[in-house]
């Protein structure tokens, strides 16, 4: 499926959360992710590479955990992502096929995360990110074959106006990038 994406750091979450109760739009409850991301060996952004993702779920310690095997390429230049996901019921050898098709562990990446479901194709979610300060609100919406990246973009930037978020805080990066980069500079 193909997705336009924003994402945006939040400078007060309880303005924002405050925003968010006055136009009627709840979030659901916490959901406890953690991603391993593999790369394919030689990954740089920029090259079109596809990621894959082994995600775990929990929505709280007595409920068993889920797991989904998820695909993302963004095509650097048309400002879309292409991603697909499945359920995985045997995670050992899911991340065992990985190993055999030649991509290697990245990194990883654990977030609290709050979802709004928007009609069927939009999601705004609030993430918590392990190794990042603040907090980010990130808006997706499916693209029609009919429309345009940039009609859609647009959109999107009109709906952080919405919520009170510049458009100008927009980041490109991953959030596998952000940690990253946050590293670097913590270890200066």
């Amino acid at each position: 499926m193909k997705r336009v994406t924003v994402k945006v750091k939040v400078d007060d979450i309880a303005e924002f959360e405050k925003r968010m109760r006055e136009i009627d739009l709840e979030f659901e409850p916490t959901l406890y992710q953690h991603d391993r991301i593999y790369v394919p060996r030689g990954f740089k952004r920029g090259m079109n590479l596809p990621r894959l993702i082994m995600r775990t779920e929990m929505r709280s310690v007595d409920e068993p955990a889920k797991y989904k095997l998820i695909l993302k390429r963004h095509i650097e230049d048309s400002g879309i992502e292409i991603t697909d996901r499945s359920e995985v019921k045997d995670y050992a050898e899911i991340v065992n096929m990985l190993h055999q098709l030649g991509f290697v562990l990245a990194a990883e990446v654990s977030r609290r995360r709050k979802r709004i479901e928007l009609g069927e194709t939009s999601r705004i979610y609030l993430d918590k990110v392990d190794n990042l300060p603040g907090h980010y609100v990130k808006i997706d919406t499916a693209l029609d074959e009919n429309e345009k990246v940039s009609e859609v973009m647009d959109d999107l930037q009109r709906t952080l106006k919405l919520f009170h978020l510049s458009k100008k805080k927009i980041s490109q990066e991953s959030y596998l990038e952000m940690i990253q980069k946050n590293d670097i500079i913590n270890t200066k």
